[in-house]
């Protein structure tokens, strides 16, 4: 069964373990700059966690030129294939969402891949603001104040 990350912004203390987390989970030795979720802080306990939506019609995928963001079918996510990126951007500007980012030191985009299926992000989340839960009807309705967050502020 597919499976979706369901952020409940009411719960976020902007604590950052997430962004710490997913930054060790991908070998950049806990530089946030490298963390591929991030937290957009409202105040000093207030934050929403902004990570791919993983969309079912990514528009990052379809503008790529040499199909280096592809479905893995196990786990839903959209990966990167390094290999391929040339490094043109372009899903950076497609992305709706503000999700897609540049990595400097690689010459490539970084986004969420959901770390093959289990986040490590999750876990670390004290109040349980992230959860990677079976997505159904109720699971796949939008936080509407994610949403309106998101549009507000381009992240």
């Amino acid at each position: 069964m597919k499976r979706i990350f369901r952020v409940t912004i009411e719960r976020c203390i902007a604590c950052g373990k997430c962004e710490l987390a997913c930054a060790f989970a991908h070998g950049s030795e806990g530089k946030p700059s490298k963390t591929r979720i991030n937290i957009f802080r409202r105040g000093p306990e207030l934050g929403t966690p902004v990570v791919c939506f993983q969309c079912d019609d990514a528009a990052c995928a379809a503008i790529c030129p040499t199909q280096a963001l592809v479905r893995n079918e196990a786990t839903g996510a959209i990966e990167m294939i390094r290999e391929r990126c040339i490094g043109c951007r372009l899903c950076v500007a497609a992305c709706p969402f503000g999700n897609m980012l540049w990595d400097e030191a690689y010459h490539c985009v970084q986004k969420c891949d959901l770390c093959g299926g289990d986040p490590k992000c999750v876990p670390f989340c004290p109040t349980h603001a992230l959860e990677y839960v079976p997505a159904d009807e109720a699971a796949l309705k939008p936080e509407p104040l994610v949403w309106e967050e998101t549009a507000r502020t381009g992240r």
